[in-house]
């Protein structure tokens, strides 16, 4: 009686169930697998995001399918965009299903390198599209193998989604790349989707790294790029997204995505109330995440500089 696009079984995996044993029977161990910031010792300013969220303004309804005017200005003057580019969504996951929903009608396909984030063959198949993964060229870093990628495409073939830095390699993608991949999707008619929500978390520097796509203005495709208050401010909580639309395709796209939005509303009032103010806050949170990261970066590196054999991939 369900829909042939959820799984066929809901059963855990091993790890989850080993996990969830250790839980019950009240054994200490260590989660390497967790990634919620709101139990790992995240130090956030509580008073004043407690406070962001009392805003008055949570008592009125004033509906706007891309977003109050004011949350799009806050999201705007973070990345330097202007908020008419912008669509406020509950979450990047909700954001993915609306751009699906844009691009794809049932039984198209969008082009995935990996490895990457394995929600995607969800997010996409419960639209009733399918994600398909194109395995990446592994030398000392994941470069993308544009041949695979061409040799992917089909008629049905609607997309790219990349991360950016990707997730779980954490790495960015190299300028070259960037270019390569914009012409490939432009030749194709391909819209390209990019995820930035780990993009302010870069550790160590590299002049040839692409640090944001936002900063392409007018690029040759439909350029979409997607973040949201979960990674910037380490708030998964505060359930706010957005997707940024780049050039002049993608704004074209906007009016269609309104309706997309408008036929949910799903953003709640205390969370677009707050937008500014949790904004404000992020750089304060993400330099005690990124401290945190250093710091678990020298103690890897003191025990692999005694462990000749063993190294890291610097992405």
């Amino acid at each position: 009686m369900i829909s042939r696009r959820l799984p066929g079984s809901f059963e855990s995996n091993p790890l989850s169930r080993e996990i969830a044993a250790f839980r019950r029977e009240g054994r200490p161990f260590l989660d390497l697998t967790s990634s919620n910031p709101t139990r790992c010792g995240v130090p956030y300013p509580e008073a004043e995001i407690l406070a962001a969220l009392a805003s008055p303004a949570v008592l009125s309804y004033d509906p706007d399918p891309r977003g109050p005017v004011r949350a799009r200005e806050a999201v705007a003057a973070w990345h330097g965009l202007d908020p008419g580019d912008l669509v406020l969504a509950a979450s990047t996951s909700e954001a993915y299903s609306w751009l699906f929903k844009l691009l794809c009608d049932p039984g198209d396909e969008v082009l995935v390198p990996s490895p990457s984030y394995p929600l995607f063959h969800w997010l996409a198949a419960l639209e009733g599209v399918e994600a398909r993964q194109v395995q990446a060229l592994r030398s000392d870093r994941w470069d993308l193998d544009f041949q695979a990628l061409a040799g992917a495409v089909t008629p049905r073939t609607r997309a790219v989604v990349v991360v950016n830095p990707n997730n779980p390699t954490g790495q960015f993608l190299s300028r070259g790349e960037w270019r390569e991949l914009l012409a490939f999707c432009a030749e194709r008619g391909l819209a390209l989707l990019v995820d930035e929500v780990f993009a302010d978390y870069a550790l160590e520097p590299a002049p040839d790294r692409l640090p944001t796509a936002l900063a392409e203005a007018d690029p040759p495709c439909p350029l979409f790029v997607l973040s949201g208050l979960s990674k910037i401010a380490a708030l998964p909580q505060v359930k706010l997204g957005w997707i940024a639309a780049r050039g002049g395709p993608a704004r074209a796209c906007l009016e269609p995505l309104a309706f997309i939005a408008d036929q949910y509303l799903s953003v709640s009032a205390p969370a677009l109330a707050a937008a500014g103010a949790l904004l404000g806050l992020a750089k304060g949170i993400q330099a005690g995440i990124l401290a945190r990261l250093r710091s678990n970066l020298a103690a890897l590196d003191g025990e692999l500089a005694r462990r000749p054999s063993l190294g890291r991939a610097r992405v």
